[in-house]
C-alpha cells in the first residue's frame, strides 16, 4: 500500500492473454522500493491473467471483452482519478519494462517539478535495447512528426513505460487514444499544455507469449498515427513550454 506521508503513486498494467508473464511482473512490481498501489487492468483475456493477477497480490479491473490498450490504459488512469492517487506509472504487462525502473520514472517525475509526464526512453543507452532497422525507420518519422507538428522532441515516442502526475492523470482519465495510443498520448498532452521529459530505462525479453503487433498492424499503425498526428496538428496549436 502507499505510504501515509508522500504522494500516493499507483501502477497501472493493462493486461490481455498475459498469464504466462503477469504473476512474475506482479510479485517483482511489489518487491521494489516505491511505496505504490498496483492496478492491473483484465482486458477481456481469455486464459487465467486475471486470476494469476490477483493472486499475486494485485487489484485488477475485469473489461467484459477485448476492447483494446487505449481504453485498458484510460480505465487505469479513470481508477488513479477516482482514487485521487498523485501519480500513476504505466507499464506493460509482458516483463519486457522492468519493475526496477519504476522508482527511476518516479523520481524524475518529483525531482523535475516542471514535469507532468516522464517517458522511460529505450534509445540512450546505445549498447542497450536494440530494435529492427524498419522499427527504427518507424520511430524515426514519428518523432519527426511530433517534432514539426507540436515542436516535440522525444528520443522514444513509443515507450510506453512512462509516469505521470496528477494533471495528466486528470486528462488522460477523460480523453485517451484507443488503439497504438503512444505517440497519439504524447500529441494529446502537448496540445493541453503538459511538459514531458524522457530518462533511461532497460528493456528486458519479454516473460511469455508474444507480441500482438503483426507486419499488418505495423502497416496499419504508421498509416493511422501520422494521420491522427496531423488532424491534431490541424485542430489547433499546441499549448505549453518548450520540451526540447
Amino acid at each position: 500500500m502507499a505510504a501515509a506521508t508522500g504522494p500516493r503513486v499507483l501502477v497501472i498494467i493493462p493486461a490481455y492473454n498475459e498469464a504466462a508473464s503477469i504473476a512474475g511482473v506482479v510479485a517483482k512490481v511489489c518487491r521494489t522500493p516505491v511505496q505504490a498501489d498496483l492496478l492491473v487492468v483484465n482486458d477481456g483475456s481469455l486464459d487465467a491473467t486475471a486470476g494469476l493477477a490477483r493472486q499475486a497480490g494485485a487489484v485488477v479491473l475485469d473489461l467484459p471483452f477485448n476492447l483494446g490498450i487505449g481504453v485498458a490504459r484510460q480505465t487505469g488512469y479513470q481508477y488513479a482519478e477516482s482514487k485521487n492517487y498523485d501519480i500513476a506509472v504505466q507499464m506493460d504487462a509482458d516483463g519486457q519494462h522492468d519493475p526496477d525502473d519504476i522508482m527511476t520514472l518516479v523520481e524524475a517525475l518529483l525531482k523535475d517539478r516542471q514535469a507532468d509526464i516522464v517517458i522511460g526512453s529505450r534509445f540512450f543507452d546505445r549498447q542497450g535495447y536494440r530494435s529492427t532497422i524498419f522499427r527504427k525507420l518507424g520511430i524515426g518519422i514519428l518523432k519527426a512528426l511530433l517534432k514539426l507538428f507540436f515542436g516535440l522532441k522525444v528520443g522514444d515516442p513509443t515507450s510506453g513505460f512512462q509516469a505521470v502526475d496528477r494533471q495528466a492523470i486528470e486528462l488522460f482519465s477523460r480523453i485517451y487514444p484507443t488503439d497504438f495510443p503512444e505517440v497519439e498520448a504524447l500529441a494529446l498532452a502537448r496540445r493541453h499544455g503538459l511538459k514531458i521529459t524522457e530518462v533511461p530505462v532497460s528493456m528486458l525479453r519479454r516473460q511469455g507469449g508474444s507480441s500482438s503487433i503483426t507486419p499488418l498492424k505495423a502497416a496499419y499503425y504508421m498509416i493511422k498515427v501520422p494521420l491522427s498526428l496531423f488532424i491534431a496538428f490541424i485542430k489547433g496549436e499546441p499549448q505549453g513550454g518548450d520540451n526540447g
